[in-house]
């Protein structure tokens, strides 16, 4: 079993990206998604590989999933009827939340309702208090009576949130143990193993969603886990999670909620291969799909991690990869809001009925429409399998332009200037308001739009240098074959630096979830050569609403984890403070809060994919088509094919290069080149 496959499913199109291992052979495949049900898509476009002779079904060691189905369910409110059973003078924590507006200038905007109606809000007799000692015993007669409650209600899923049941989970396993006997099909999510970290709100809102989505996600996945059984034989189907690692089918029916950010942290853990592979050591990723743009600062290479986000504006408090989203991508509608502005996005056409060019219904003009009306795209997409309508392009564009009382062309151009001012402020979010210089980093453009944009957006940022990967469109499926499997483990500690029992408390604290991470690993066939720990401690100043990660370690396993004396982990706090607030209070006393351990590895061995051939014969251009690069006249472009290009070869702009997944625009005075590992790297002229 020597191929691998990632399978990476978007709002318009479904990505696999197959690599055999004993050959080196890296296999493409794109095709429609099936917003009904995604799993036709991966089974279709899984099936067409092994019909095509590119795969053998008994040879997939693994397919890497992944999933949007979580996050779609949670923005369109389409999840499970939920009950939530917490402690009694608690059923209101969902609603009170943390007190601060949604929008500080809109007086009339409020956050979403909960998932959970507070007639499906159960109270039970219960307290454990902040050291973990119980203060009120759980009855049985009290478990009896709040699950018979929570059954009746027609639940088709029970969250169970008790107080700090982080530090002491046996009241709320009990209630677990007892709605699993009573309604062996009803779904339960526990807070203690959801998320067993402080902060009761955002525990209790995540466990709930996690609640919320269970059973869809369940029939979702076992349909899908059963199909591709029955026809591909035994291969380990795994899900991607918001950490950008993965996780068993079986755990992903468990804890849905760690897919709901998971869509592009895949594409950053590829962006990384490719920006090591290319030489950089701080890049900007920038994915554009047809709905958004999601970018991430990438220090080092590093991804930062978040712990706080929001899902269709509910608090969502579990790792994931830091990633800023705009809505503004290729199905973007262009519309005129209430005041009589011209806008674009964050409405998308999406796959279904799709921009205008599509021919697939859609009447309201979009971003892809506009590339094609400035001929940055051609009549095709995916090598022309897949017509596009100028007519239908320009017919749509058209009642903007005569309210503008511009042509159809100076419209587009200045749709397009509104896109790229929308992705190029997302960028400054993670970049300028972070204490980093765009000017000091590569824009890394990947998705299936991405490079139509990344020039522009890097020259409106004063970025020097934007980098294409070899298949852009179809990294985050690639960033599926190059992750892990991971488990994130935590245990709140809260620890005060100047207490002489602080680094002791700690370092048993590590010791208990190095022993959960040893099992894990046991119990996920991860091979011993390819297990990885890394260790972080959340460190704040006492009385600080937001802590800070400070890495202890990030190794192969070593035995039970250490911790730097007291005084060196205040310098380590104080330098991160300094970073990313630009200051610090070497007098202040710092505490701990949580302690966190990240366990990662391969149940199969991924070899190297050899290097690429060397250079030969320089490809030529295709043809010559005008490219409107400037409103009020279009140039002549040469078109290039991708596949055509060869490490080596250098041409300058104006240029437009095809390929099966994307189209890159050289803007007039760029250089281009294609490096030594096929990533084609744009020099923007000054």
């Amino acid at each position: 079993m020597t191929v691998w496959i990632g399978v990476d499913v978007g709002g318009t199109f479904t990505d696999l990206v197959a690599f055999d291992d004993a050959s080196g052979r890296r296999l493409t495949h794109k095709l429609s998604s099936t917003p009904a049900n995604p799993a036709d898509a991966i089974v279709a476009g899984l099936e067409a590989l092994v019909a095509r002779g590119d795969v053998a079904a008994a040879d997939i060691a693994q397919i890497a999933h992944g999933t949007t189905v979580g996050t779609n369910a949670l923005i369109e409110r389409k999840g499970a009827r939920v009950a939530l059973i917490t402690t009694r003078g608690f059923r209101d924590v969902l609603e009170i939340a943390r007190q601060k507006r949604p929008g500080h200038f809109d007086m009339y905007r409020d956050y979403p309702p909960p998932v959970v109606p507070r007639w499906r809000r159960f109270e039970v007799a219960e307290r454990v208090l902040a050291d973990g000692a119980v203060h009120v015993a759980l009855a049985d007669a009290e478990i009896e009576r709040v699950v018979d409650e929570a059954l009746a209600s027609g639940a088709e899923a029970i969250a169970v949130a008790l107080l700090f049941s982080y530090l002491n989970p046996e009241h709320e396993r009990r209630i677990g143990a007892a709605i699993a006997a009573k309604a062996p099909n009803v779904h339960v999510s526990l807070s203690s193993a959801v998320h067993p970290e402080f902060r009761e709100y955002e525990r209790s809102s995540t466990t709930t969603l996690n609640a919320y989505l269970q059973p869809k996600m369940a029939r979702y996945l076992g349909d899908l886990g059963a199909r591709i059984a029955e026809r591909l034989g035994g291969a380990d189907v795994v899900i991607s999670q918001s950490t950008g690692g993965l996780m068993s089918l079986q755990a992903a029916r468990r804890f849905p909620i760690r897919t709901a950010l998971s869509g592009p942290a895949a594409g950053v853990l590829g962006a990384v291969e490719a920006a090591r592979q290319a030489g950089l050591k701080n890049v900007v990723t920038f994915d554009v799909g047809g709905t958004s743009a999601d970018v991430a600062l990438l220090p080092g290479l590093e991804p930062a991690q978040s712990s706080d986000k929001e899902v269709g504006g509910l608090p969502v408090r579990l790792p994931s990869i830091d990633i800023a989203t705009v809505g503004a991508g290729g199905g973007s509608v262009v519309h005129f809001d209430r005041e009589g502005r011209l806008c674009v996005g964050p409405e998308s056409a999406g796959a279904a009925p799709g921009p205008a060019c599509y021919g697939r219904g859609g009447e309201w003009p979009t971003v892809t429409d506009a590339n094609l009306i400035l001929g940055r795209l051609s009549g095709g997409l995916l090598d022309g399998t897949m017509r596009l309508d100028l007519d239908a392009a320009r017919r749509a564009m058209t009642p903007i332009a005569e309210r503008l009382g511009f042509t159809v062309e100076a419209t587009a151009a200045g749709v397009l200037e509104i896109v790229v001012a929308n992705m190029a402020r997302v960028i400054r979010t993670v970049s300028v308001e972070r204490g980093f210089d765009p000017r000091e980093v590569a824009l890394l453009a990947y998705g299936g739009a991405g490079p139509l944009h990344a020039r522009a957006v890097a020259a409106s940022l004063d970025i020097g240098t934007v980098v294409i990967p070899a298949t852009p469109g179809l990294l985050c499926a690639g960033g599926l074959i190059v992750s892990a499997l991971k488990e994130d483990l935590i245990r709140t500690v809260r620890a005060r630096l100047a207490d002489a029992e602080a680094v002791p408390r700690l370092e048993a604290a590590l010791a208990e979830l190095d022993a959960v991470a040893a099992a894990w690993f046991e119990a996920e066939r991860i091979l011993p050569e390819t297990r990885s720990v890394r260790v972080a401690l959340d460190l704040r100043y006492v009385g600080q609403n937001f802590e800070l990660d400070i890495v202890l370690s990030n190794a192969a396993p070593a035995g039970p984890p250490r911790v730097p004396p007291a005084d060196m982990l205040r310098e380590r706090f104080f330098e991160a403070h300094d970073r990313v607030y630009g200051f610090y209070n070497p007098d202040a006393p710092v505490e701990v809060v949580n302690c966190r351990l990240t366990a990662s590895g391969h149940r199969h061995r991924l070899g190297a994919a050899p290097p690429p051939a060397a250079g030969g014969a320089w490809g030529k251009p295709i043809a010559t088509r005008p490219v409107w690069f400037d409103p009020d006249a279009p140039v002549a472009a040469a078109v290039f094919r991708r596949e055509a290009l060869v490490p080596g070869q250098r041409f300058d702009g104006p240029a437009i290069v095809e390929q099966m997944d994307t189209t890159t625009v050289v803007f007039p005075g760029d250089a281009a080149r294609v490096d030594d590992h096929g990533n084609l790297v744009v020099e923007i002229a000054r």
